[in-house]
């Protein structure tokens, strides 16, 4: 299996808050990794750190590094337009633009030079069925996305991630805000989109993690304590503070 990202020595800063603590990992492509840990312990802050997200909050400062595909994403003459497109987010709310749904999706590609309607077309079409919400909006591509439910619009900012080809989804606690149906389709897309892309999860969900990961990633206090095969670390946990969290003894 090939190492996509890896990050070495990962210190971070808010202010005098310190908020990662010298975290080495490698994430391996094609496969799901669940982020998983208290709230607060870094776990959105580290997945935020692989796309340079992070840099849009003030105060922040970064230590160590962080490799993509064996280049450091924070060395110079670094691209961010094409860091973040080639690893894409998608938020814990669905965040679709007042727009149509043809127009979220055709957004990014358009910003990278794509002006014929044909390929722009064929582009939507192809976002769309990879987010598995084709045959509910392939008749209403002219609406606006506000108009369609939380769990469709949660799809449609995954088609929209997709459409300008990443290899990378980052996944910011993407079904905490959805009903328990519209979940299951999420997690049953994100088991699909692995064949193709490598996903990193943050979640609450115990549940989750163990259904759809491959590895997890355990963060305490902004320290990774632990990481592994999920299956090896949800059946016998190797760390108490584990055992515990998963037990639900920690808040």
């Amino acid at each position: 299996m090939e190492t996509i990202i890896e990050t070495k020595k990962l210190n971070l800063w808010y202010g005098d808050h310190q908020a990662l603590y010298s975290v080495d990992v490698e994430i391996q492509d094609k496969e799901i990794t669940a982020l998983i840990g208290p709230s607060g312990c870094g776990k959105s802050t580290f997945l935020k750190t692989l796309n340079r997200m992070n840099d849009l909050v003030e105060s922040c400062r970064i230590e160590g590094s962080v490799f993509f595909k064996g280049k450091n994403v924070y060395g110079d003459k670094v691209n961010l337009t094409e860091l973040r497109t080639r690893i894409g987010m998608v938020f814990q709310k669905p965040n679709p633009f007042p727009m149509s749904i043809y127009d979220n999706i055709a957004y990014g590609p358009r910003l990278h030079g794509v002006k014929g309607r044909k390929k722009l077309d064929e582009i939507v079409e192809r976002s769309l069925r990879q987010a598995a919400i084709w045959g509910e909006t392939k008749d209403c591509l002219k609406k606006s996305a506000l108009g369609m439910s939380g769990g469709q619009q949660q799809r449609i900012c995954i088609a929209r991630a997709l459409a300008v080809e990443p290899e990378v989804l980052l996944m910011d606690e993407p079904t905490s805000a959805l009903d328990p149906i519209s979940t299951g389709k999420i997690e049953e897309l994100a088991l699909e989109l692995k064949e193709n892309y490598s996903i990193i999860i943050v979640t609450h969900n115990m549940q989750q993690a163990s259904r759809i990961s491959d590895k997890t990633a355990f963060f305490l206090l902004g320290k990774l304590v632990e990481f592994g095969d999920t299956e090896q670390i949800f059946n016998s946990p190797n760390d108490k503070r584990t055992d515990d969290y998963i037990s639900g003894r920690f808040g």
